[in-house]
């Protein structure tokens, strides 16, 4: 799948490695574990931020080449262990309650992985199990992603009534021969068809297109973004195809657009998409007016998120301190973890002089920007703790800033990557 949305941190270069808990004995062991970070430490945050609740469903039919995911492919004769899995996940959410007593949920992501896979039945239930545990917004933006070859009319009507209230659609592309080169399941046809039933059950809903494809011309790129913009979805998530680490991607090359072909079809894309009525409000998302992902621009402000299920990260705030965890990745070491009252592989406390790197290498991908209180208030510094780079990113034509607002310029968007490194403590 494409990113953002399970929430994992960027290592941080030179940082040491996060701490393995000891056993938490369940809710006992975490509700001792919340009181423990209540106490004072090295920060004093004025607010805790919106937080999210995020939700990993691990199963796939077939892994991606492109994909560095925590995505595991269903063994046809085998299926996938639904109901164990919805129980993990009841009990992983019991568990990590005491963290977030008193706080509302502000948006749901259901992201994989493949979370179409899951039957009607058992995404209710999923949904049943979260209201009855948490207190959610009344319009609490509920999103569930899907792929096109896993659509059938009567189950999507099926997760609507369950309460999703958008749906994110994996189509990459409309053109048969690039979904072949991308190993997707589904060819052109079942693109269009999942796009007309997702338009026809949800009144919000998402697009991800991928460019710069093996072989792709700057024609195909536009007939793709082309037919995307027909169908008038509210939110297109355009991402140019990189190839990660760890996928068979890399380890085997695809032949890509150049440098200065896959320029010109990005340019080409902003350009379409912003005619089209779309702004671009994050490096990667564009939507009609009103229609930005709630979920994602949570992450994006430096928010908090609590993830549940296999390998899901979580960020969560307190008066004087900012926890960060990680899930056991593995299905199975997962679930058998749960069982034995601990999920959490993974925890530390980030330390304050790491505050300002984490909450630039966020906040950098929003176009707009961010205002220098939100700096104080997501991160409990002053401003003045990363003056110097903010003093060499502006000077490099890389960063606008006044007394209200922080943001890239183009130039800074094009270069992220450099940017955000500008930000890291030496």
């Amino acid at each position: 799948m494409i990113p953002i949305k399970v929430a994992g941190s960027i290592a941080r270069p030179g940082s040491k490695p996060a701490n393995t808990p000891a056993p938490q004995d369940g809710i006992a062991g975490a509700a001792g574990a919340a009181l423990r970070y209540l106490q004072p430490g090295a920060l004093n945050l004025a607010a805790l931020p919106p937080l999210s609740l995020y939700i990993h469903f691990p199963w796939c039919v077939k892994k991606c080449p492109y994909c560095d995911f925590n995505s595991h492919e269903v063994r046809q004769e085998q299926g996938f262990p639904e109901e164990e899995y919805l129980a993990a996940l009841r009990l992983d959410l019991e568990m990590a309650l005491p963290l977030i007593w008193g706080r509302r949920i502000h948006t749901i992501f259901i992201g994989g992985g493949t979370p179409s896979l899951m039957s009607a039945a058992g995404l209710d239930r999923l949904m049943s199990d979260v209201r009855t545990l948490l207190p959610l917004e009344p319009d609490c933006e509920i999103t569930m992603e899907a792929n096109p070859g896993t659509f059938e009319t009567e189950k999507f009507k099926s997760y609507r009534a369950s309460g999703v209230n958008r749906l994110s659609v994996g189509i990459q592309s409309f053109n048969g021969r690039h979904l072949q080169a991308l190993g997707r399941i589904h060819d052109d046809s079942e693109a269009r068809r999942a796009v007309e039933i997702a338009h026809a059950h949800f009144d919000n809903f998402n697009l991800d297109l991928m460019y710069a494809l093996p072989s792709q011309t700057l024609a195909e790129a536009q007939a793709d973004l082309e037919t995307a913009l027909s169908f008038a979805p509210p939110h297109l998530s355009l991402y140019h195809l990189t190839l990660e680490p760890n996928t068979l991607f890399a380890k085997y090359p695809p032949v890509l657009p150049d440098d200065d072909e896959s320029a010109d079809i990005a340019d080409m894309v902003a350009a379409r998409a912003a005619q089209a009525g779309y702004g671009r409000y994050e490096v990667s998302a564009y939507a009609q007016p009103g229609r930005q992902a709630r979920h994602n621009r949570n992450y994006w402000e430096f928010g908090d998120y609590l993830g549940i299920g296999a390998g899901a990260h979580s960020k969560i705030s307190f008066p004087h301190r900012v926890l960060r965890q990680a899930r056991y990745k593995q299905p199975r070491a997962y679930m058998d973890a749960v069982r034995a009252g601990n999920p959490v592989q993974e925890e530390r406390e980030l330390a304050r002089e790491e505050m300002g790197f984490e909450f630039m290498l966020n906040t950098l991908r929003l176009t707009g920007g961010f205002s220098p209180n939100l700096f104080a208030e997501r991160t409990g510094l002053a401003l003045n703790a990363i003056e110097q780079p903010l003093n060499a990113a502006e000077a490099k034509g890389l960063l606008y800033r006044d007394h209200q607002l922080i943001r890239p310029t183009e130039l800074g968007l094009s270069f992220l990557n450099d940017l955000q490194q500008m930000f890291l403590e030496e």
